[in-house]
């Protein structure tokens, strides 16, 4: 069994077993039960009554989050043109082509945290798919990261734009904001990362869409959440 630290232990006692909190006290709490020396990611849980297997049913998007995450994003475009260039004077990281696909493949190199890219790139980049598959930096254009309006991108992604997708069990997981955010702010983006959610329930899915919701921060317990946010 593996041992906690007593920190973690001190975190725990805070927090009643069993207990379903009101979405203000449970962000109240996830920054009191924040442990790690460094300003935490605060992360909410979705479990959504899904089946991944079925096509209709496999959620994937993105959520502009209004009070963003706090956190810088390293994004590198894949343009050419007149596309690059307005990536350039919208606040890309990088811009490239050929040139960038290539220093990923033979170099390894991953020093950005988004990829967007042009329609017309996409048949370049389909060649590094396997290595930008497993990373989540593969653009799609479901998550808007496969676009001709480049600059909106960049501005979406760099002003806290997150990405979220169904796991293989109909899990959802998304960062919506750090510990060192207002308890104001950290509701603010948890409703309307829930809120994203429902809007894109599928219709074939039959009772309850949610099955539970939980915060918690980076190395912190979970911290059940009321499912009232339709209300």
């Amino acid at each position: 069994m593996k041992k906690r630290s007593k920190k973690y232990t001190e975190a725990v006692s805070k927090i009643e077993k069993n207990k379903v909190y009101s979405k203000e006290e449970a962000v109240k709490l996830v920054k009191e039960t924040s442990i790690s020396k460094f300003d935490s990611s605060i992360e909410v849980a979705m479990r959504l009554n899904v089946d991944p297997k079925k096509a209709d049913q496999q959620l994937r998007g993105a959520i502009a989050l209004p009070k963003g995450t706090g956190k810088e994003v390293r994004v590198l475009v894949i343009a050419k043109g007149d596309q690059a260039k307005k990536a350039q004077k919208a606040g890309a990281d990088y811009v490239g082509d050929v040139d960038m696909i290539e220093k990923i493949e033979k170099e390894n190199w991953f020093e950005f945290d988004t990829m967007i890219a042009t329609p017309d790139m996409m048949p370049l980049l389909g060649k590094i798919g396997r290595v930008l598959g497993p990373r989540g930096l593969m653009p799609n254009p479901k998550t808007g990261t496969v676009t001709m309006d480049v600059e909106k991108a960049i501005e979406e992604v760099k002003s806290g734009r997150v990405e979220y997708r169904t796991d293989t069990f109909g899990n959802i997981h998304g960062v919506i904001g750090k510990a060192s955010f207002s308890e104001e702010d950290l509701l603010v983006n948890l409703n309307a990362f829930v809120s994203a959610i429902l809007k894109v329930r599928p219709t074939t899915v039959k009772g309850d869409y949610i099955k539970n919701i939980s915060i918690s921060s980076t190395m912190g317990p979970g911290i059940k959440v009321e499912n009232n946010f339709d209300k």
